[in-house]
Parts: structure tokens; C-alpha cells; sequence
């Protein structure tokens, strides 16, 4: 046992025991005996470092995990990153570009050499920070979504949901990122509402100097237009039936078609329909079997097909196309206009709706279960407010496009014959294989692979299964062991994107549900509400913090105020209050440490202090599980900050603290130093570093007894009773202090404290004399069945006190304006308790023992105001 240091020092324990806790293999996991618990980290991407979003989301998974390891489970946590295929090929290509390399000019082989050692070099460096904050990861299992075991299960789940028909190649309507020059899931677009302009254009009906009016937000794809809409009863528009009208800039003559999809009070109330650019007109061109011109190239410059503006990128064409416009006296008006616009979730860029050749997953079918399971709570949602966001998403779920057009990912596994015929197949043999079955002349080489690869949150979907191989090598130890996984811990902005995606694989490929629980955090945001980003320079970075305050110190300082599913609004603050409780525990440990023991012949007078303690850790470890069982993650610290904090440091340690240089008996040294070893074991899921460095310091330790491993305590019965009983002695103490700072009488001035207790209450005051005598520096204690005048006088609960001090100490006025306020403030509190009494709803329905605490609550202001007034003429 080690001299103990005056502060704690943070960075050189969190060092010390996180090596040890590596070197002991303490955080690795293999099928037991034992009852398995399992997360798997939402992998982050390898571009990525550690945000305030990962410190929260980590720390609640680490929270769990650790306290699953310490109640006996095999506790495994695998960590794991993404290989983000348009983030990374950005990243890569920009790396390139700065050496003087165009992705062009390289083969896919070579860009993919390139990136696989950009993914080597910075690809873990979030996984390193996370071991900073304390991350129990079993890292022996640290898994990529691009590593070959898991890129194996990607392919043969595409064979295979190939061949049973939910996987199919097509042309559609699909969102089209010009920057990142690939396809979109609907899912990967974020809608903004952005100012735009709203331009009326005249469209002259053909052989007449008359025209209509249409209003467009993108005259730039005007060139593009095939048709034009009215609604069939729009009185305005009857007289254009069988009429041909003039597109502007290029002058193609095009047909009037009659639609109820068109809305009579948007704009002029007709349509310019241009089926290759709006998702809404390709269903039209659908339907009338419309030409579809495309007048956009894949990086968003206009296509030759535009005719005008080719090559010049679509922001400027479509002022080039107003200018024009205007030059034709074709621009009616133009008006300041709202909307919400797509952007790319990764490049930002503005989506283009395009008709486009890709490959998609049928969805329909596949969500049936996974719906269904999320409804009935077999799946629990927490909290479960987002299980109707979800139910709407799933019940109106679009067949899910899962090509993109990059070379970092897994490759489509299609091969196209020289026939313009397909064959999906897990590898080059197997395709060649199929090929010939076709035309047993072919060769390898005639054959051409798909160039296109799968959107990466095809791969996070199989997450659960495929980091246990699952799929390549179904009914392993692993995968029969840990899945279904336990809880989930991931952001309500990917509850489509990856979670409903991971349960509708879980049942397709295990039959299952991948995991029992998932918690939705909320957005760390800062203390204006906004979402905390690099551009708008309010994130603090978490390593900067950790040096700063602790990792510790910002595990709890993160978990103070985020409850599930709820924003966190993130302050500095919040960390240095969690700092302070690290020391705070520290001093406290110094305190007990430091008392010399001497051993006693007779039971300890410290018993019932001992016994309050005792009770009340039984008390608020029952809420604690109670928390935990709900996922409120912010309700178990702040029931263990209280418990810390107030009730064992400013009570509990005061109640049995030894005059100064006396010493303490060894039956309270040792019930004081069991109440420690349990404090810090349930401490140590929120903060595992003090926690660890005080248990050393407690007692002499093995090598292997450690507190990461530590049996976690179990609540037992307490008794309500004692409790009670000790929060009046508390409420007097408290206002005997109080009174002393309003009279000016010195904390160490002695007095007599007179008690007139009501039924039954005398034994407490007996019972708990020393303590309170010590707490208030009270030297006796006395009762009386009077009131008794000329004393200051006060009311606990139904119990009245007084306290005798010389005449000329007590300004009759103020203790009037006292004793009013108090008596003011009971009367209204009364009040209050009887206006819901007085609710017949409120009684009928309630039960039974909360009408029956209002009930005890009425009754103790009534007696308190009884004893107010008394006081109050006898001042």
C-alpha cells in the first residue's frame, strides 16, 4: 500500500490501470458456462476521430458492459470500423490529388492499394482514442466491414438474396450525388429547407401568340420538359385539350396531359413535366408513357442532350437559362420562395433525382418481421417514442438502392456475358461456371464484372452476425454463444439506415432478432441548441477535455443530463462538475484512510448512523436497478451522485467522523470501509479509473482482484422506517443551522434543544440524540408537552422545537416575519394537496397509497400550521 496522494491524479492513473486491465485480458471474452452479455459497437468510419457524439455513445456502452462483467456475465463488447465507401474514396482521392495523382489515370487495383494503406495508416486511430475514455472492448476481436471474412458474408448474403428475388437490377428514379458522382438511398438524404426563387415562365401554345404561365424552381432543366400538366378540373385549362405547346429555349412542341396528381393552388396550377429530372414527373412519364430526355451529365454539368449550356455546371445554367429567358421576354415574374432540398449526408451536395440503371433490394417483404417485432416489443425501442417514427418508415418502405458508383467497397458480384446476359455468383470460377451453362465457349475473359460496389450500410447490416461470422461459418461457438446480441446503443438518425437494416437480416439470416435493446441517444448539442460541428466551431475536442478534466470526470460530466432519446445540451461545465466529484470521492477516501483505529471493547455508539447507511445504500441501489432496468442512464448517476455526495460524504461521514486527532473505533472503521468497497463498485461503470486506484488503496489485493472483476453489489431489504425517521433528524439539523446563520449565533455555541414530539415520536429523538446533539452542536436535549414562549420555535414535520436564547439576542419582528413566511408557505402548500384530493379523477384513479401519501401530506401541513400560529402568538 502506497503513500496515498493529497489530489488525484487523473492521467496517470487512467494510464497505469488500463494497461494492467490489457495485460490481464481482463476485457476478452470466449463462450462459458456463463450467462453471455454482448455489444457491438456501432462501427465508427475510418475517416473518422472521436466526437462528442462517440463520447457519449461509448460511454453508455461501456457503462453496461462494465456492470454485465462485474454481476458474473461473460461480458463481450466487440469494437469494430467501417469502411465507408464514399467518405474514404473522398478522402483517398484527395490525398491523391495532392501528390499529383488523378483517380483516372490509376486501375481499380491500384486506387484499392492505395486506399487499403490510407485505411492502415489513420483507418484506428478512433479506436486508440477510444481507449482514452476507458473503452472495455475486447480488442482481440476488433473487426473491419471491408476485411476479407466479412466481405466473404456481404457477397454470399447478395447471391443469396439474389436468387431468392429480393435482389434486382433496374432502371429508376434514383437520388444522384454529383460531387461524390454516385447513386443514393433515400435514406442517405438530408432535407433542408433553403431559399430559393420561384420563376414563371411563359410557354406559348403552339401556332397562336397565346401562352400559359408555369412556375419552376429549375429552369435550367426546362430543355428537359416532355409534357405539360393540368389538373382535369381546372376550369382555367379546359380550352388547352388537344393543344401542343412550345417548351421554351429549345422550341419542341409537346403535349397538354390531364392529371388529378397536379395541385390547382401551387404556382399557376401548371406543370412543366421533365420525367428524367423529378421523381414525382417520372411517375407521370411512367403512366403516359412520356420521352425522357436527360439533360444532366453524372457530375451535374448539362449534357449534350440539353442543347444549350453544355458542360456548364447546373447552378450556373440556371442562371444562364433566366438570363436567356429574360432575353426572350419569357419571364413572367420571379418570387423569393422556401423549400426543402436534398443534400448528400456525405458530400453535401445538392441530390439530383435521376433515372438510372441500378441494383436494389425488394423491401417489402423482407420488413414484414422486423416491423412486426419492433410492435409487439419483442425488440424494445428505448424510449419507445420513436417506435411510431419507425412503423411509419417500415409501413411506406421504397425498395432500397444499394449500388454505388465507387471502387472502395465490396464488388457487385455480377459478371455481364457478351450476349448482354448477367450471372451473380460468389466468385470469378463460380461465374464462369454459370457462363457456361449459357455458352460452354466462353472464357474468363469474356466475361466483365460489375463495376459498380454496395452501398456500405448493406455490410453494417449483417454487423452482429458477420463479426461472429455468421454467415460463412453458421453454427459456430460464437455465433450460437453471443447472438442475439443484448442491447444496442446508436443515434436516432440511423434508426433506418442500420438499425431496422441489422433486424431485417437478423431474421432473414438467424432466424432472429440481433439484439433485445436499443437505446437512442440524443444529439449532443451545445447550450444554444445547436448541433455541436467543425464548421460552427462548437465542439471541444474529447481527448482536449479528457487531459483537462479527466476521463473520468467527462464520463459523468456527459451522463449528468442525457436522457434517452433526448438532446444533450453539452457544457464545460457539466465536466468539471464531474471532475469535482472525482475528488470529492477522493478527499472522502483520504478522510477514512487518515483516522488512526483503536479497538473497542464495546459496541460502537456510531450503530445507528451504521445502520441508516446501510439502509439507505439498500434504498438507492433498489432505484439504481430500477434506472438501469429503464435505460435511464442520467437517473442512475444522478441517484449515485446523491448517494455520494449527500448522503455519505456530508451525512453519513460527519454523523461517525472522530474529533479531531481522536481516534475511531475499529467495528466503525471497518463498516465505513465496507460502505467505500460497495460505493465504488457501484461507481465503477461510470467512473472506472478512481474507482479502480481506491479499491488498491482499501485493502491489499491479489494481482487478479481487481474491480473491473469485482462482483457487483446486490440491493437488499432496507427498512423505510429508519430512513424516514433519519431524514426528520436531517430536516432538523437543517434548520437548526439555519437558524443559527439567520441570528448570528456561532456554530459552536452550545444550547438546549426542546422537543414537544407528537404520538409515538419521543423514541427518535432518543434513539438518534448523539447524532443530532453532534450534527448541531446541541448540548442536551429535552422534552416538553408545552409550548414554550420566548424561545425561537420551529416545526418538523408534526414535532415542535424550541431553542431558549437570551431576550436581547431575538429582534421580535424578524422572527414574526419568520415564522408568517413559513406559515405562508404551508398554508399554500396545503392548499395544493387539497385541490388534487378534492379532484374526483384524481382519487378514483390514483392508487391507493399515492391518494393515501397526499392524505399523510395534508395532515402534516395542517399540524405544522396549527403549531405556526401558536408560535406566532406567543412571540
Amino acid at each position: 500500500m502506497s503513500e496515498i496522494s493529497k489530489t488525484y491524479s487523473p492521467q496517470e492513473v487512467e494510464q497505469k490501470w488500463y494497461a494492467y486491465w490489457l495485460s490481464k485480458g481482463f476485457f476478452n471474452s470466449k463462450p462459458s458456462k456463463k450467462e453471455p452479455y454482448c455489444i457491438v459497437i456501432p462501427p465508427p468510419n475510418v475517416t473518422g476521430v472521436l466526437h462528442m457524439g462517440h463520447m457519449l455513445n461509448n460511454t453508455i456502452q461501456d457503462v453496461l458492459v462494465r456492470k454485465a462483467r462485474m454481476e458474473g456475465k461473460e461480458a463481450c463488447w466487440v469494437p469494430g470500423t467501417d469502411h465507408a465507401s464514399i467518405a474514404t474514396e473522398a478522402r483517398v482521392v484527395k490525398m491523391l490529388k495532392e501528390q499529383g495523382i488523378e483517380k483516372s489515370a490509376l486501375t481499380r487495383e491500384k486506387f484499392l492499394e492505395y486506399a487499403f494503406e490510407w485505411k492502415e495508416k489513420y483507418g484506428g486511430i478512433i479506436l486508440e482514442q477510444l481507449k482514452k475514455l476507458g473503452a472495455s472492448c475486447d480488442w482481440n476481436r476488433t473487426r473491419f466491414t471491408m476485411e476479407e471474412a466479412l466481405s466473404e458474408q456481404v457477397i454470399q448474403v447478395f447471391v443469396d438474396l439474389h436468387e431468392k428475388g429480393h435482389i434486382y437490377r433496374g432502371a429508376r428514379m434514383i437520388n444522384w450525388d454529383p460531387q461524390g458522382k454516385t447513386a443514393l438511398s433515400d435514406d442517405e438524404v438530408n432535407y433542408k429547407e433553403t431559399a430559393s426563387k420561384l420563376y414563371y415562365v411563359r410557354y406559348y401554345i403552339a401556332g397562336t401568340d397565346q401562352y400559359i404561365v408555369i412556375a419552376t424552381q429549375r429552369p435550367e432543366t426546362i430543355m428537359g420538359d416532355t409534357a405539360v400538366c393540368v389538373n382535369p378540373n381546372d376550369e382555367r385549362y379546359k380550352s388547352l385539350k388537344g393543344k401542343k405547346i412550345i417548351v421554351p429555349l429549345v422550341n419542341r412542341e409537346v403535349s397538354v396531359i390531364f392529371d388529378e396528381y397536379v395541385d390547382m393552388a401551387f404556382g399557376t396550377g401548371c406543370l412543366k413535366v421533365t420525367p428524367a429530372h423529378d421523381i414525382n414527373d417520372y411517375e407521370l412519364g411512367l403512366k403516359y408513357n412520356l420521352e425522357v430526355i436527360d439533360t444532366l451529365n453524372d457530375d451535374g454539368t448539362l449534357s449534350e442532350a440539353a442543347q444549350l449550356f453544355v458542360g456548364v455546371d447546373r447552378f450556373k445554367a440556371r442562371k444562364l437559362a433566366v438570363e436567356k429567358l429574360q432575353e426572350l421576354n419569357l419571364i413572367e415574374k420571379i418570387e423569393e420562395y422556401k423549400t426543402n432540398i436534398g443534400y448528400s449526408e456525405r458530400t453535401d451536395a445538392v441530390v439530383e433525382p435521376r433515372i438510372s440503371t441500378q441494383w436494389f433490394v425488394k423491401m417489402k417483404e423482407l420488413c414484414k418481421p422486423a416491423l412486426e417485432n419492433v410492435l409487439n416489443d419483442t425488440i424494445q425501442l428505448n424510449p419507445p417514442k420513436f417506435k411510431n417514427m419507425y412503423r411509419s418508415w417500415m409501413e411506406n418502405v421504397r425498395d432500397w438502392c444499394i449500388s454505388r458508383q465507387l471502387w472502395w467497397g465490396q464488388r457487385i458480384p455480377a459478371w455481364y456475358l457478351p450476349d448482354g446476359s448477367m450471372v451473380v455468383a460468389l466468385n470469378e470460377k463460380e461465374a464462369l461456371k454459370k457462363a457456361q451453362a449459357k455458352n460452354p465457349n466462353l472464357q474468363m475473359a469474356d466475361l466483365q464484372q460489375d463495376n459498380d460496389v454496395l452501398d456500405t450500410w448493406f455490410s453494417s447490416a449483417l454487423w452482429p452476425i458477420s463479426v461472429f461470422e455468421g454467415i460463412n461459418k453458421p453454427n459456430n461457438k460464437d455465433i450460437n454463444y453471443y447472438y442475439p446480441t443484448h442491447d444496442l446503443v446508436t443515434a436516432p438518425e440511423i434508426l433506418f439506415f442500420w438499425v431496422a437494416r441489422m433486424i431485417i437480416m437478423g431474421y432473414e439470416y438467424q432466424g432472429t432478432f440481433p439484439f433485445r435493446n436499443v437505446y437512442l441517444t440524443g444529439i449532443v448539442r451545445d447550450t444554444l441548441g445547436r448541433k455541436m460541428s467543425k464548421s460552427l466551431g462548437n465542439s471541444p475536442d474529447p481527448l482536449d477535455l479528457i487531459d483537462k478534466y479527466g476521463a473520468d470526470g467527462v464520463r459523468t460530466g456527459m451522463l449528468f443530463s442525457s436522457p434517452a432519446g433526448n438532446d444533450l445540451l453539452f457544457d464545460e461545465k457539466l465536466c468539471l462538475q464531474g471532475r469535482n466529484f472525482a475528488n470529492k470521492i477522493w478527499n472522502a477516501f483520504r478522510l477514512v484512510k487518515g483516522w488512526q483505529v483503536v479497538d473497542n471493547e464495546e459496541p460502537t455508539h456510531n450503530k445507528p448512523a451504521i445502520d441508516w447507511f446501510e439502509n439507505r445504500f439498500n434504498a438507492a441501489l433498489t432505484d439504481i436497478e430500477d434506472h438501469y432496468s429503464k435505460y435511464r442512464m442520467s437517473d442512475v448517476l444522478k441517484s449515485l451522485y446523491d448517494l455520494v455526495w449527500d448522503k455519505f460524504c456530508s451525512w453519513y461521514l460527519e454523523m461517525i467522523k472522530p474529533d479531531y486527532q481522536a481516534p475511531i473505533d475499529r467495528q466503525t472503521y471497518e463498516a465505513t470501509i465496507q460502505f467505500f468497497e460497495r460505493i465504488v463498485k457501484i461507481l465503477h461503470p461510470f467512473m472506472p479509473f478512481i474507482t479502480e486506484e481506491i479499491w488498491h488503496e482499501l485493502a491489499e489485493r491479489t494481482e487478479d482482484d481487481c474491480i473491473v472483476v469485482a462482483k457487483y453489489p446486490k440491493a437488499k431489504k432496507f427498512n423505510t422506517n429508519t430512513l424516514e425517521q433519519v431524514e426528520q433528524v436531517f430536516e432538523l439539523v437543517t434548520k437548526i443551522r439555519n437558524l443559527r446563520s439567520e441570528k448570528g449565533i456561532s456554530p459552536k455555541e452550545e444550547f438546549i434543544l426542546y422537543v414537544k414530539a407528537a404520538s409515538g415520536n419521543s423514541p427518535m429523538y432518543k434513539k438518534y440524540g448523539m447524532i443530532i446533539k453532534k450534527l448541531a452542536n446541541i448540548s442536551a436535549i429535552s422534552t416538553t408537552k408545552k409550548s414554550m414562549p420566548k424561545t425561537l420555535s420551529f416545526v418538523v414535520k408534526t414535532d415542535e422545537f424550541f431553542i431558549p436564547i437570551p431576550e436581547n439576542a431575538m429582534d421580535k419582528e424578524k422572527e414574526i416575519e419568520r415564522i408568517t413566511k413559513e406559515l405562508d408557505y404551508q398554508k399554500g402548500f396545503r392548499d395544493s394537496v387539497l385541490k388534487k384530493l378534492q379532484n374526483d379523477k384524481f382519487v378514483q384513479n390514483a392508487k391507493a397509497e399515492v391518494v393515501e401519501a397526499e392524505r399523510k401530506k395534508q395532515a402534516d401541513a395542517e399540524a405544522k400550521i396549527k403549531a405556526l400560529e401558536k408560535a406566532l402568538m406567543e412571540v
